[in-house]
């Protein structure tokens, strides 16, 4: 890759690319093969019920178009109409047949009770949408009214028991599934123990039937296998849990309808509509679980198809002999191996190292190559070994680093980014470790088919810090502060001096008349009430205001003052 191309290996290029794809014995291949199987088929649990059921419409949207487009008049094309409506609605709940006489006069008989055909001129009234809405209500009565019969036992016969069938497969394939991933542990722990006994000192310079190449590869399809198998299992037991609540529900609302309904003749629909639509809702729920574990079965059976030339290239033949007096260890023993390793974050003050007892989600943290050791990964060329997150996790440049011992920590941390670089190059030779190892963020134009779809996934941030505060209350303990209280020595003798005086002094009082019988009064009185009076006439009178004029008040200097009053007031009848 290195050297300069000239034309003529230019001239080679695609064809040498089409011999590697056309490689039949390619275990790589089958690996990438195995990659590209998983992204196409594979999505989460909600995509794909959102999509089982808009596949579900689109197939049965000519049958809706052709009842709520339809233009019926005559008495024939309004029971030919009815008949439509009834096959719609076994299609659309999947109990039972539309051929199967039974299960149509069942459905017929249903649907009489609740939409009879005389109301067929309202239903074809409505405007389109309502008549998609008004289908939907009438699909999910008619259910839950045939899923109470059954249980009833008054019909019912062609409805399968989804609770017990599921009760049944649940387990059956949990157990088909677990017992694979068992398998490709067995050959992952295999593999890795027969590569570090080829890559040792003890075995270098002798001739082997197995390549280690050959191994690492082997190695790297196994642990792929691995991880898809892991993914399916906690779909699988997600599923269960689901099955279990929808059961637990449906018994509960089918004991409400019967406490309801009992023995009467006739129920008011607001009393029973509603829980006949939540059986429906029910229902659909297990049908949904039989669907997608289905679904899950089928992804497996095709996983195990990418695993055949395992056995071919790498027989039990050649294998075992080199496994004889090997310790062939898992995963979790090799994490008790290290259980007592644990880094020193003092030694590393300008590095983050989480541990489990301080750090909140780190049972959730989204690890670098899916908890793979990246040191042993580039010094063992290629070797794939699960780190133990109790040696304690590095942070850096906000990614999460795992390993397998604390050498391979302390040595990893002393260079990091040369590491991730060479854990790159190592993908480059290895296509296949660029998806195991979740190393899409390194190269740009390699990502998930469904992050292509659906953009970037959420990650779980760790909490390693956070903000806290407290409150207490001033006083805790009831307040009880002396008044009289003091603190200096001087101010006490001061206080003391004046006692001791007060002995030799006497209090005397007295009375004078001026003070005697003084005493504080009180009286009530009612206050004056407002009175007014109304007369016939309102009369009013104006007199002249008097003036009286006095001479000599001032200005006199004798001692006999002579005064002189003049009266200058007008006359009451002057005009």
């Amino acid at each position: 890759v290195e050297n300069n191309i000239s034309k003529q290996p230019i001239k080679l290029f695609p064809q040498l690319c089409v011999d590697r794809l056309l490689d039949p014995k390619s275990l790589s291949l089958d690996t990438i093969k195995m990659q590209v199987y998983f992204d196409m088929n594979y999505t989460s649990r909600g995509e794909f019920l959102d999509e089982h059921r808009r596949v579900l419409e689109s197939r049965l949207a000519p049958v809706s178009r052709e009842i709520t487009d339809s233009r019926a008049r005559t008495r024939e094309e309004l029971e030919s109409l009815y008949r439509k409506t009834v096959s719609f609605l076994l299609l659309r709940s999947g109990l039972g047949s539309p051929t199967d006489i039974n299960t149509v006069r069942e459905a017929t008989a249903a649907l009489q009770s609740v939409f009879p055909q005389s109301e067929l001129s309202t239903f074809l009234s409505l405007n389109k949408r309502d008549k998609e809405r008004q289908l939907n209500e009438l699909t999910m009565i008619v259910t839950g009214i045939r899923l109470f019969n059954k249980d009833c036992g008054k019909g019912g016969d062609s409805i399968d028991d989804l609770p017990a069938i599921l009760n049944e497969a649940v387990p059956a394939t949990c157990k088909h599934i677990e017992s694979e991933l068992q398998d490709s542990q067995q050959l992952a722990y295999r593999y890795t123990a027969l590569i570090e006994k080829l890559d040792s000192k003890d075995t270098l310079g002798t001739d082997h039937q197995v390549h280690p190449h050959l191994l690492k590869k082997a190695l790297y399809n196994v642990r792929q296998h691995e991880a898809f198998l892991q993914i399916i299992v906690s779909d699988v037991i997600t599923c269960a849990q689901q099955v279990e609540k929808l059961q637990k529900e449906l018994g509960a609302r089918m004991e409400q309808l019967k406490s309801t309904v009992k023995a009467k003749t006739a129920v008011p629909i607001a009393q029973v509509f509603p829980h006949f639509i939540a059986l429906s809702n029910y229902w659909s729920g297990f049908q949904d679980e039989m669907v997608l574990l289905s679904v899950l079965s089928n992804i497996v059976t095709h996983l195990r198809t990418f695993q055949g030339n395992l056995s071919e290239l790498l027989p039990q033949r050649d294998i075992e002999p080199l496994l004889e007096g090997e310790d062939v260890r898992t995963d979790e023993e090799r994490m008790k191996g290290t259980a007592g390793e644990r880094i020193n974050p003092l030694e590393y003050k300008k590095q983050d190292w989480l541990f489990p007892e301080t750090t909140v989600n780190f049972d959730r943290l989204p690890l670098q190559y899916r908890g793979i050791c990246g040191y042993t990964l580039v010094e063992k060329d290629g070797l794939l070994l699960t780190g133990n997150p109790a040696i304690g996790i590095l942070k850096h440049k906000e990614k999460y680093y795992i390993f397998s011992s604390k050498v391979t920590a302390c040595a990893f941390a002393a260079n990091p980014d040369e590491y991730i670089a060479l854990v790159a190059e190592k993908a480059k030779q290895c296509a296949e470790l660029i998806q195991l190892l979740e190393l899409h963020h390194q190269f740009a134009s390699a990502s998930h088919y469904s992050e292509a779809k659906a953009g970037d996934m959420l990650m779980v941030k760790p909490i390693t810090k956070s903000d806290s505060s407290t409150q207490t209350d001033t006083h805790i303990v009831e307040p009880n502060i002396v008044k009289s209280y003091e603190w200096n020595e001087w101010e006490l003798r001061r206080k003391a001096i004046k006692l001791a005086n007060l002995r030799t002094k006497v209090t005397r009082s007295m009375q004078t008349n001026l003070s005697h019988m003084r005493r504080d009064n009180i009286s009530q009185v009612y206050l004056p009430k407002e009175a007014g009076s109304q007369t016939k006439k309102h009369g009013a009178s104006n007199v002249p205001k008097p003036h009286i004029y006095l001479i000599g008040l001032r200005g006199q200097m004798s001692k006999t003052a002579h005064i002189v009053q003049t009266n200058l007031s007008r006359a009451v009848d002057e005009s």
